[in-house]
């Protein structure tokens, strides 16, 4: 058992390391020289590099993509760089105009807004006016019927007392008749 227990570790150990190095880099070239034959063509005969057999390729697959796009980068992103500059300064031109119509349009309306509550604000002085008007109207038209009433009974109180005149006077004259 004791001959079983390191055989296998060792294994384990060994199929570890040949699944994490790549294919392509042995560390030892007698060791590895049919793991190198087998990975290199499998039965349909395509080359290891064609084919996709796990991390390692895909890792060196992305490593060449990210290579071959940063060169496209470095060549497109100056140009993208001016051309997203040029596009930047454009809408911020337009956003600037943009922003002083707004202005432009708000003062508009400010004025606006100002000119109406100015009206509103005499109109309501108007209308108080008016309505000071009115009461004073009212106030004056009861004093003018108050007044007419009093002239009435005035002229009455007139007719009466020219009617007490004259049978006063006609009293005296019957008493001095009387008298004498």
């Amino acid at each position: 058992m004791s001959t079983y227990y390191p055989r296998t570790k060792d294994l384990t150990r060994s199929r570890k390391a040949l699944s994490d190095s790549p294919p392509t880099s042995p560390s030892h070239p007698d060791k590895n020289y049919r793991h190198d034959r087998l990975s290199r063509y499998d039965s349909s005969g395509e080359s290891a590099t064609d084919r996709p057999l796990g991390r390692t390729t895909s890792y060196t697959r992305r490593e060449t993509r990210l290579s071959s796009l940063s060169k496209q980068d470095t060549d497109s992103t100056a140009k993208d760089y001016k051309k997203m500059y040029a596009e930047a300064l454009h809408e911020n031109e337009r956003l600037k105009s943009r922003l002083q119509e707004s202005k432009q349009e708000l003062a508009k309306i400010r004025s606006q807004l100002e000119k109406v509550n100015q009206r509103h604000e005499r109109m309501s002085e108007r209308s108080t006016a008016l309505e000071s008007e009115k009461r004073d109207k009212i106030g004056l038209e009861k004093r003018v019927s108050d007044m007419e009433e009093e002239i009435k009974i005035l002229t009455e109180l007139k007719s009466d007392n020219q009617r007490l005149k004259d049978e006063n006077g006609a009293l005296i004259r019957v008493i001095s008749k009387l008298s004498k």
